[in-house]
């Protein structure tokens, strides 16, 4: 199909053996560019060429390591690997899941406009716990929400996490991951929501947090909050933890939603102090960490049915208060066609994605030029009414490993 490409993505060996026909080396294919390839590689010094190569996206490095021996040995350097952790971040990349029950789909790369068939590893289904940063995938249990793995997709390097704390049958969780981009050390958080037995009002709420660098968990609060409960979306963002807290009935349609925002290292309590309303009554509020700033992607309710969505806006957190920098064209709006109350969005870098449960459009929202693209048609079409499209973003980087 148009703008597929096959992805075997276990290491550079088996990539570059199968990775399909890259646009940006297609042109390498005649005798003249041939020639120039000879040239270059013969006065080019090795680092030299290994910078350059570092600025490639990511699908041309793989296809670049099937140049010749040269460029190959090259690539798969650990002073390659080095280089390109150094030089301008990836664009991310969108994994969508095409089917209900199986963690099958493909992925989207936003610099050549390709989607990809890769396996992802460790999940078994779509409705699995899903957080990203820096290039690593968490990936948690939605039965006991006790089995976790962090991998890279792209080398498909994966590690089983042991069993976090807590209660295992929580009615709400909420998962984030937070890499450093220096040390490459890792932190995970489980917020865990549960009703008081006999009492609608109250829920116990804990929250769990894991430190790669001691291979340990830990609790670091457990609170019971009356008139509110946990949900399942949270995000670290220069280490405050950030998480959406749900109305249990009290209050009016626009405090339906808030805010918890929980230092990681002083540890703050109780919760209620922390509280920062959203901006107006939303339908769905989606959290992410773009660039060190909180941002939040959330549907816009009527004022009279605020259960039914106008529109979809972006927000980015200021201190404690909100920021609208850029609102969905009507006509993007349309374009999903069954857009309802509720939406899949996750984003990094400079780029949002926005898909429909519906339907496997997918639109990105660029932060930096307030720019809205569609992305290139996924090479996959809606084959029953009630067949449900979500998915997420991550960054594809190759020197990163759980």
């Amino acid at each position: 199909m148009e703008g597929e490409t096959s992805w075997n993505s276990h290491c550079i060996d088996d990539m570059s053996k199968d990775i399909g026909e890259f646009d940006s080396f297609s042109e390498l294919s005649d005798e003249g560019n041939k020639e120039m390839i000879v040239s270059v590689d013969s006065t080019l010094p090795d680092d030299l060429l290994e910078r350059i190569l570092a600025y490639l996206p990511i699908a041309s490095i793989f296809r670049a390591g099937s140049v010749c021996r040269r460029w190959h040995e090259i690539v798969s350097s650990k002073r390659f690997l080095w280089n390109f952790s150094h030089v301008l971040s990836q664009k991310p990349w969108y994994f969508m899941f095409t089917s209900s029950d199986e963690p099958v789909g493909y992925a989207y790369d936003p610099i050549l406009r390709k989607w990809y068939t890769i396996e992802l590893p460790c999940i078994q289904t779509p409705n699995w716990f899903i957080a990203s940063s820096c290039g690593l995938v968490c990936f948690m249990d939605n039965d006991s929400r006790s089995e976790l793995h962090v991998c890279n997709p792209i080398t498909k390097i994966c590690k089983k996490l042991q069993e976090p704390p807590g209660m295992k049958f929580s009615d709400y969780s909420a998962l984030s991951l937070s890499v450093s981009r220096t040390s490459h050390n890792y932190t995970i958080s489980i917020v865990k929501s549960k009703q008081v037995p006999g009492n609608f009002l109250q829920w116990d709420l804990s929250i769990h947090i894991y430190d790669s660098e001691t291979m340990m968990w830990a609790t670091s609060l457990t609170e019971v909050l009356t008139g509110w409960r946990g949900g399942d979306e949270s995000v670290i963002c220069d280490g405050v933890l950030y998480f959406l807290i749900y109305s249990t009935g009290v209050g009016t349609p626009e405090n339906r939603h808030s805010l918890v925002a929980y230092n990681l290292s002083s540890r703050s309590s109780p919760l209620i102090r922390s509280l920062i309303p959203v901006p107006g009554p939303l339908t769905c509020g989606r959290l992410m960490n773009l660039k060190g700033k909180l941002v939040m992607v959330g549907g816009i309710g009527k004022p009279d049915r605020p259960d039914i969505i106008k529109g979809i806006g972006i927000w980015v957190l200021n201190g404690r208060n909100w920021v609208e920098v850029g609102r969905m064209p009507h006509k993007f709006f349309q374009g999903f066609g069954e857009l309802d109350d509720v939406f899949a969005s996750s984003g990094t870098d400079n780029l949002i994605y926005i898909q429909s449960y519906g339907a496997p459009a997918l639109l990105v929202f660029d932060m930096n030029q307030k720019l809205w693209k569609w992305s290139l048609k996924c090479p996959v079409s809606k084959k029953f009414p009630l067949q449900l499209f979500t998915g997420f973003c991550f960054e594809p980087r190759l020197e990163i490993a759980p």
